[in-house]
């Protein structure tokens, strides 16, 4: 009897080929950078071979052009491009091959550990930093621009602009989020998250994450005071 694998494209091996491990490689690499979670990437990236578009948390995947065996998808954070490349259909009819390559990519160039910084500030912050406590002023709150979800749904985003003595960052707010603070605002942040692209760290709440308006007037060094 005929044996017949369950997974079109894959050797019988059950290696990959160079080509798609390159592939594999650049979303891994992805994930890496803006901190989210394999399973998550990949659903999103599934998501918008079939819906045309997704999101995964601040990170917005649109396929761009679909052929016979493959797919184009664009990858973009707030109005920065991060990636663009085809992806050969016979990966997104995979069970999340992302994960393996996740676990034995070098952690050197991707997720270097150092000590955690307890209350730091935002001149501070580095990509991989969890559970992030701070306090900031709202400076600038761009025109929420609508993306779709992984579910289909339309939710919008604002990478509003928060400042303390030490510097600037944007922080990602969704929806209801957005409209919670104004420029000027004191806002205390809790359980945060940090992610890089092109030199820049990004904010994000996540789904753990929490937001809150402190009331009345604060210094920069008080804003900065690192207490929780």
């Amino acid at each position: 009897m005929q044996r017949v694998s369950r997974t079109r494209g894959r050797p019988r091996n059950g290696r990959h080929s160079r080509a798609t491990r390159a592939v594999l490689e650049s979303l891994a690499r992805i994930a890496l950078s803006e901190n989210i979670d394999s399973n998550e990437l990949f659903n999103g990236l599934v998501d918008a071979w079939k819906q045309r578009e997704s999101a995964c948390e601040n990170l917005v995947i649109t396929r761009r052009k679909r052929t016979r065996d493959s797919a184009i998808f664009l990858f973009t954070t707030g109005q920065e491009v991060v990636a663009q490349f085809p992806v050969p259909e016979h990966i997104l009819q995979e069970n999340n091959p992302l994960k393996g390559y996740m676990d034995t990519m070098s952690s050197e160039a991707f997720s270097a550990k150092k000590p955690p910084v307890k209350n730091p500030r935002i001149g501070e912050l580095e990509r991989g930093m969890k559970q992030v406590n701070l306090r900031a002023r709202v400076l600038e709150i761009p025109e929420p621009r609508p993306v779709y979800t992984r579910f289909g749904t339309r939710a919008y985003l604002s990478n509003v602009l928060i400042a303390d003595e030490t510097g600037t960052i944007r922080l990602s707010l969704w929806n209801q989020q957005i409209n919670k603070v104004s420029v000027g605002d004191v806002i205390k942040i809790e359980n945060a998250k940090v992610a890089r692209f092109r030199g820049k760290h990004q904010l994000r709440l996540g789904r753990s994450g929490k937001l809150s308006v402190i009331e009345g007037m604060f210094s920069p060094l008080e804003i900065c005071a690192g207490s929780s």
